[in-house]
């Protein structure tokens, strides 16, 4: 099952980028044997500043056809690791071939785009800054990755 990670803004060279591209690259070793990945990052950027309606169309763009869409949002379902590894392996053995997840930019995904997520998760009731976003969801697609693998990231 391919992974998209759809998100709102374009990473500039920093820490961020650092660390999201080690846990792409974990996540790709470890999820290759059990058919998850490549983990491919989409990003949208509104130069013209139409909002959250514009970002949601150039969002819907990025994702897949026929893709399982999980908005990151804070009103989302709250899951622990294990939980969420569970969830994966489930869309993946349901014959999904693609999994989007959607970050949108400084305020959030648009109504009628979180309104057609198959599914919503948080990441807590604090809200953060969307590139850490990227980062927190790299590092929890590596660790479910490590879940299902049976390795000893995950220490719970």
């Amino acid at each position: 099952m391919r992974v998209q990670i759809c998100a709102v803004g374009r990473l500039r060279s920093g820490p961020e980028a650092a660390l999201i591209d080690d846990y792409q690259t974990r996540f790709e070793r470890t999820g290759r044997a059990l058919s998850l990945g490549p983990l491919d990052i989409r990003e949208v950027d509104d130069r013209k500043g139409g909002g959250m309606s514009a970002e949601a169309d150039l969002l819907e763009r990025a994702i897949p056809t026929g893709a399982f869409v999980v908005a990151l949002d804070e009103r989302g379902k709250l899951l622990s690791s294990p939980d969420f590894a569970n969830h994966i392996a489930k869309w993946r053995d349901d014959g999904r071939s693609d999994l989007s997840f959607v970050i949108g930019g400084a305020d959030g995904i648009d109504p009628s785009l979180r309104a057609k997520a198959d599914f919503s998760i948080s990441f807590g009731k604090m809200v953060w800054p969307h590139m850490m976003v990227r980062a927190m969801l790299c590092e929890q697609l590596y660790r479910a990755s490590s879940i299902l693998a049976g390795g000893p990231y995950h220490r719970a």
